[in-house]
């Protein structure tokens, strides 16, 4: 963990908690991972059409039923 300061928008970390319920630390772990979470799919999305994957759709969904 690392502690820090930060000036923030009151009004903006009010709301923040009031749609988390949570205090001001979790409040900001949560829109930390919020950030991190859009930057991978970000990521994932500038892939879109790149991959070229081979896979069997009816071979993969029998084999799923196999397992059970």
């Amino acid at each position: 963990m690392k502690h820090i300061t930060a000036h923030v928008p009151e009004d903006l970390l009010r709301e923040a908690m009031a749609v988390t319920n949570k205090g001001v630390a979790e409040t900001l772990i949560e829109g930390l991972e919020l950030v991190r979470r859009t930057r991978v799919y970000q990521k994932a999305m500038a892939l879109r059409g790149k991959l070229d994957l081979d896979v069997d759709l009816g071979e993969s969904r029998e084999r799923g039923r196999a397992d059970r």
